[in-house]
């Protein structure tokens, strides 16, 4: 695993890692301190925000606020997350390691003391903190129940959320100790609808730390169920024509989630922060459509290595950096933005072997190009499902004893055409990368696959 992970790095195609602290563009100019904001939606689908192409028509004009991220940045259309559910795919966007390296390959049970994020080393909270970032962690954190894996023990200076991976939106009248919304390990009123406190949540971490560099995780449980939308946004007549009362309710939870994703943008503009911070909006797994999500036109949803499991809508925005209007087809997963965030801040720690992911930046900020690299996916140990992917094509094998599936995915997202037969060079290729891959990994350290 490590040699894989160290030609990941190797063929990223990126600049030298800086100086921590250094702050210099390309070209070795001095610019102001870079802030790094995630956005982070859960299940929600990929044809559901207006700046996709495949944008389903009842949510074309719900999401004005995401939609200017992307118009204002770059769109990442090939972009993936490292799991198709929720917790491993934190675990491993937030340690920058392949979560299955660590056990971390299922959701998390609720409760569960097994193991939890704390497993995975040094996270990307503590590379931003050693870089001079204030770090502030929002909203759903569903990566460990021990003591030692709360997000205060594992690098965040500021925590606001709740523990579990799900909660209801409006209050509760005894919320139980996982579920009740902290605020560094105290427990806070019930009260307000909980996308709304989390976008309040993160316009105070900006008010208060406008003069500090900062990297600031803002992890929205929107549009995860319950369907619980605002009653105001059940009102609006573009909601109000939709048909499906699980669709419209769904759609109200997106628009909430992009109600709060405006506050933010909001707030940097006011606060004069929005030039020299990098923006991130993405989601964590692929839709979730049996909770009203649309994934057009890819095959699948969350819970499955096809690619309405894996592919995400992904967008970045950094006004002094990255050009508006931008789409990059590069191959790449949420792996790739711990080296890549940690570069923009001028952390030597991007260039570090244990990071199974890329640097971006250059290509993020000045379109260098990426030589191809494997990215890879596990699910359910060594006996589950796995896949990988290597410039356009990707072997998909959904059951151990059936034959592995090839697809030429940039021509056919759908998934609809196996072509292993015709190329069995390829998948022979392509099934050595993932029997190397699976030598570096271990076995699951739980086991439940739905979330509570």
């Amino acid at each position: 695993m490590r040699l894989l992970a160290a030609l990941l790095v190797a063929g990223s195609g990126c600049a030298l890692p800086q100086e921590q602290g250094s702050e210099r563009a390309a070209g070795g100019q001095a610019h102001a301190p870079v802030n790094v904001i995630v956005l982070f939606s859960d299940d929600a689908g990929y044809a559901d925000f207006g700046f996709q192409p495949s944008v389903e028509a009842d949510m074309a004009g719900l999401t004005p606020a995401i939609d200017r991220i992307a118009a204002e940045g770059l769109t990442l259309a090939d972009f993936h997350t490292s799991a198709s559910v929720c917790s491993p795919s934190r675990a491993g966007l937030l340690s920058g390691r392949y979560q299955q390296e660590f056990g971390h390959e299922q959701n998390l049970p609720v409760g569960n003391k097994q193991s939890g994020i704390a497993a995975a080393g040094r996270s990307l909270a503590e590379r931003m903190r050693a870089a001079g970032r204030t770090t502030g962690f929002i909203g759903k954190w569903h990566l460990g129940y021990r003591e030692e894996d709360h997000p205060n023990r594992v690098g965040w200076d500021w925590f606001y959320g709740c523990l579990q991976g799900s909660r209801p939106y409006t209050t509760m009248e005894q919320p139980s100790a996982l579920r009740v919304i902290q605020e560094n390990g105290e427990p806070t009123p019930e009260e307000g609808y909980v996308t709304d406190r989390f976008g309040d949540a993160a316009v105070r971490f900006l008010e208060e730390h406008r003069e500090d560099p900062f990297f600031l995780f803002v992890s929205f449980t929107a549009p995860h169920g319950p369907l619980q939308a605002r009653p105001k946004d059940l009102e609006r007549p573009e909601l109000a024509r939709i048909e499906s009362a699980r669709r419209r309710n769904y759609a109200g939870l997106v628009a909430a989630l992009d109600d709060n994703v405006g506050k933010v943008l909001d707030a940097l503009e006011a606060l004069d922060l929005a030039e020299d911070t990098l923006v991130v909006f993405t989601n964590d797994n692929g839709g979730q459509t049996q909770t009203g999500a649309m994934n057009t036109p890819l095959r699948g949803r969350k819970g499955m290595l096809t690619e309405g499991g894996l592919r995400v809508p992904a967008a970045v925005r950094w006004p002094s950096r990255i050009t508006a209007g931008g789409v990059s087809q590069v191959p790449s997963t949420t792996l790739d933005l711990a080296p890549t965030l940690l570069a923009a801040v001028g952390s030597k720690e991007s260039g570090d072997p244990a990071l199974d992911g890329r640097d971006l930046l250059t290509h993020w900020t000045a379109r260098a190009e990426v030589p191809d690299a494997p990215l890879f996916w596990r699910q359910g140990g060594s006996r589950g499902p796995r896949a990988v992917r290597l410039g356009p094509w990707k072997l998909l094998q959904e059951e151990r004893d059936a034959p592995p599936q090839l697809f030429e995915v940039p021509t056919d997202l759908g998934e609809a055409k196996d072509l292993a037969a015709e190329h069995p060079q390829r998948v022979a290729q392509l099934a050595a990368l993932l029997d190397a891959w699976e030598e570096g990994l271990v076995e699951p350290l739980f086991g439940a696959t739905q979330e509570k």
